[in-house]
């Protein structure tokens, strides 16, 4: 610890005040009356299990917790912690007595602020807020050449750009792809950086080794500045149990990590049902809650109030073949449910996406797609992961889809501000002015709203079929394969302090040169 301790301090002192003077202004940019950049929902939440119901479900989780109980795998420090905090250990398996884990999480925040480098792009994280990321952890892309192939990291820093371009993105993300033509062992930290260097929004850190973790941690501490970090959470991450109730050594690891260094984990359940829980929505449901009950409190352990969120993955599985499937009714109906129940026990809550199962672009993609966003919304879900780009089940991360998926995006943004009941939107100066019988074109209420009025796609094409056929007869993929085109030509880096770049490309080289090139 005194080693890492001085060479925070060389960094520190290489990098000199300038850096830490800049970051401390671009923090304090933004002023209090500016608007949010992520979703502030007016609209209500869409509920479907009453009081009795989610009465029910909370019983048999804990009955789950006491009588089954949860593995926690090859790491006897988080079995010492849960020893010392009253559990029952049977080997490597945890059992909870009845409201020990609702009562450590009493000292988790309601609400939370992720830290942008850029404070205008700074978002909530629960509450009235949603926030969308991108698609995560695909191993291929679908190209804009049409071809299906490994990701690179090219394509990592192509999304990269893209999400930090999209006006209805309010995250970076995090493994936007899986850049397979770098290291395994190393990568994270072209990943990390590249989240820092080439956007300013939030990001989220790495999880696939607790010493992955901790690089992600260092490289924030030279971003933002260590005694920043011990007190603001600037990263998220992501904390899949390995359903049905293990938490292994990599993702208990991980969290130890980024717990002890107040970062937000999202202890989030990796669900097909049918496979990995209960085919029925109570069943999966009273599972998902034991997991999240299990491994939030396990952060609560290692650091009281470190930001914790409820997450779920709810997908099905088609009982004949075994593949996942998507956009179905029954995993929507797992997300509403268990988003009422984060928000019994006082958690943030992440679910949803623009989720499917179809290989292209097509409307199979579109179909399950939509169903998966509207739940995602209409859930209130406080931070959305995979919200764009998501293909084959996610194994792919597509770049024309990615496009289509903001657009989407943008109609959820539009329709989560409800509906506006000021003076000037009651529009009773424009239905005097025009009268019966005549139409709303050229009244002054009109003209004055026109360019705003009304959701614009930049994708869509309403206009005439002679027209469209003129144009080229364009399919929806064609038109995003282009405007993506022209986003990627026109990206332009956010300014990032030299001092600090160079810090972290320093990190990031000494790193490298530390450990031996593993491709698996």
């Amino acid at each position: 610890m005194e080693a890492e301790n001085r060479e925070e301090g060389r960094r520190s002192g290489r990098r000199g005040s300038g850096g830490a003077a800049a970051r401390r202004a671009a923090r304090s940019a933004a002023g209090p009356g500016e608007k949010h950049y992520y979703i502030q929902r007016k609209i209500r939440e869409y509920e479907v299990l009453d009081e009795e119901a989610l009465a029910l479900i909370e019983a048999n989780a804990e009955t789950v917790l006491e009588e089954i109980g949860i593995e926690f795998r090859d790491d006897a420090e988080a079995i010492a912690l849960w020893r010392e905090a009253g559990a029952d250990i049977k080997g490597e398996r945890v059992h909870f007595p009845k409201g020990l884990c609702r009562s450590l999480l009493k000292t988790a925040p309601q609400v939370f602020t992720q830290h942008a480098r850029n404070a205008a792009r700074s978002v909530q994280i629960g509450g009235k807020a949603t926030v969308f990321a991108p698609v995560y952890g695909p191993p291929f892309v679908r190209d804009l050449d049409g071809e299906r192939r490994y990701a690179t990291i090219e394509d990592f820093q192509n999304f990269v750009k893209l999400a930090y371009m999209a006006p209805s993105m309010h995250h970076s993300g995090g493994t936007v792809c899986e850049p397979v033509d770098v290291p395994v062992n190393k990568r994270h930290l072209d990943m990390v950086y590249a989240h820092m260097r080439l956007s300013d929004k939030p990001f989220m850190g790495s999880v696939t080794a607790p010493e992955r973790a901790q690089d992600t941690v260092d490289m924030c501490k030279i971003l933002f500045g260590a005694d920043y970090v011990d007190q603001n959470c600037v990263v998220i991450n992501l904390i899949n149990a390995n359903s049905p109730m293990v938490f292994d050594d990599t993702m208990l690891g991980a969290a130890k990590v980024y717990a002890r260094n107040n970062q937000a984990c999202i202890v989030s359940p990796f669900i097909l049902a049918g496979a990995m829980s209960p085919v029925t929505v109570a069943g999966t449901l009273t599972q998902v809650l034991a997991e999240v009950l299990a491994g939030a409190s396990f952060t609560q352990l290692v650091r009281p109030g470190a930001p914790v969120l409820f997450g779920t993955f709810a997908a099905s599985i088609s009982m004949q073949s075994g593949a996942p499937t998507f956009g179905t009714p029954e995993p929507s109906l797992v997300s509403y449910g268990a988003a009422q129940l984060a928000r019994r026990l006082g958690l943030p809550f992440r679910t949803g996406g623009s989720l499917c199962a179809s290989k292209l672009p097509d409307a199979q993609a579109a179909q399950e797609s939509a169903n998966t966003l509207n739940m995602t919304l209409l859930a209130g879900t406080n931070f959305a992961l995979h919200s764009a780009g998501w293909l084959e089940g996610g194994l792919v991360s597509s770049y024309e889809k990615f496009m289509i998926d903001v657009d989407q995006l943008g109609m959820m943004q539009k329709f989560a501000a409800g509906v506006d009941i000021s003076e000037d939107a009651q529009a009773m100066d424009a239905i005097r002015e025009v009268g019966p019988g005549s139409h709303y074109l050229g009244c002054a209420h009109t003209q004055s709203h026109f360019q705003t009025a009304f959701y614009r796609s930049p994708l869509a094409d309403n206009n005439s079929f002679e027209q469209w056929q003129s144009e080229g007869e364009k399919r929806m993929e064609v038109r995003a394969n282009e405007l993506c085109r022209q986003w990627l030509n026109a990206y332009e880096a956010p300014a990032l302090d030299e001092g600090v770049n160079d810090g972290l490309r320093d990190f990031i080289h000494q790193r490298k040169e530390a450990m031996p090139d593993a491709f698996t």
